[in-house]
């Protein structure tokens, strides 16, 4: 009923076709490609849609693929091999797309497998509908590539402008792309979180005893992918300065990644979990007190979202996608990103102010009731009709994949 519903008023007579193409969209875990994972689940489920996705794969993916997974051929970034680059559209994957006939594209990366993408769509005449999910520009300091950020703002407003229908995570992000990215048309998508897996009701005093942790001191925790981008000398310049002050601190490092040994060193005392999903991330997590994330890179900050579900006290970084969700001494106590000093005295704030905390941690929480994603999804399924009602239509009736036959994973 509800795909006919769907495919009727756009005058398809099957299933919608969407190709995606992704630079991660499951060898490697992060907010990004999980959310895009939730998306094509979404509308399969919701209006029977059919997806294709092409992006790089490796031997041993984080977790298995919502869609039927197109590999692309690709290599490792030397620098920083748990992320690969794709190369293009080879004749193997055009031949695969062009099969497939898809009514609509949708890029969720500005890489060289987006831009090929995108210029394929140009030729088939089907709506380019982009997702923004990294602000690659504000990497560049980190790895001492400052110098060529101007370049690839450039690149990426072109990329960008050259797209129908933008997807923002949050408004501050849209307004800047309304201004840039001209003349595609910008819509929101936000991030959700699923409370019935991130809630206060996970924190565990076993797990804390098991872990080392005392109730008489508080537990600042750190969660998401262990790179340097996300602030990770000023969360442990932090720390230092924490500890100066207030003596030995409790420190929950949640997560994996590359400067792990790095972020081990500057912090020789935190217990680190290593890499957690399901039950075990989210009972770690509500299990701490505080939740300290001095990351300014973030677009929407999922892990923001599932730290004010699971009932933490939030500092962070004073950064557009944390004025989305947070309200500066409200719900969270917010810093300048790169002044270790202001997150220690924000910290110390919560410390002795058990009542102030208490009410900041209600509100935060209050805040994430607000973000389910049901409703977030459904907005990008109305962009995408938004998109196709307004195509001119191409493959009319041609024929899809047999829908349910879906293995894991074809290389081309």
């Amino acid at each position: 009923m509800v795909m006919n519903m769907f495919s009727e008023t756009l005058g398809l007579q099957r299933p919608l076709r969407l190709a995606l193409f992704s630079g991660n969209y499951n060898y490697t875990l992060d907010g990004a490609n999980k959310s895009l994972n939730r998306l094509v689940s979404h509308i399969e489920r919701t209006i029977g849609a059919e997806v294709r996705v092409y992006s790089p794969t490796t031997s041993r993916p984080a977790f298995p693929p919502a869609g039927r997974l197109i590999s692309v051929p690709s290599f490792a970034i030397p620098t920083r091999p748990d992320y690969r680059v794709a190369l293009g559209i080879t004749p193997g994957v055009r031949q695969d797309l062009m099969a497939f006939k898809p009514d609509l594209i949708h890029l969720s990366a500005p890489d060289l497998l987006g831009s090929a993408a995108l210029k394929l769509a140009r030729g088939l005449g089907a709506p380019i509908v982009a997702s923004v999910h990294t602000l690659f520009d504000t990497y560049l300091d980190y790895y001492a590539l400052g110098w060529l950020s101007g370049l690839v703002r450039n690149r990426l407003w072109a990329f960008y402008g050259a797209c129908d229908y933008l997807l923002a995570p949050t408004e501050a992000i849209a307004d800047e792309l309304r201004v840039k990215a001209l003349p595609a048309r910008v819509r929101i998508w936000g991030r959700g979180v699923d409370p019935m897996l991130f809630k206060p009701e996970r924190r565990s005093a076993a797990w804390r005893q098991q872990n080392g942790l005392c109730d008489d001191r508080p537990t600042i925790a750190f969660m998401g992918r262990i790179v340097m981008e996300k602030g990770l000398a000023v969360f442990a310049e932090t720390v230092r300065a924490l500890e100066r002050r207030n003596g030995p601190m409790q420190v929950v490092v949640i997560g994996d990644g590359p400067a792990r040994a790095a972020f081990a060193e500057m912090l020789p005392n935190a217990l680190f979990t290593g890499f957690l999903t399901g039950e075990s991330l989210a009972t770690a997590l509500a299990s701490c007190d505080i939740f300290l994330n001095p990351s300014s890179t973030e677009t929407f900050g999922n892990v923001n979202l599932e730290a004010m579900a699971s009932g933490l006290a939030m500092v962070c970084s004073d950064a557009p996608n944390t004025q989305t969700l947070l309200r500066p001494g409200q719900s969270a106590l917010l810093c300048p990103p790169t002044e270790p000093k202001a997150f220690c005295e924000a910290i110390e704030r919560l410390m002795g102010d058990a009542a102030g905390t208490r009410q900041m941690r209600q509100a935060a929480f209050a805040r994430s009731v607000e973000y389910r994603w049901p409703e977030i999804l459904d907005a990008v399924v109305e962009v995408y009709r938004e998109a196709l009602a307004a195509r001119v239509p191409h493959h009319p009736g041609a024929r899809g994949a047999r829908p349910g036959a879906r293995p894991e994973t074809i290389r081309i």
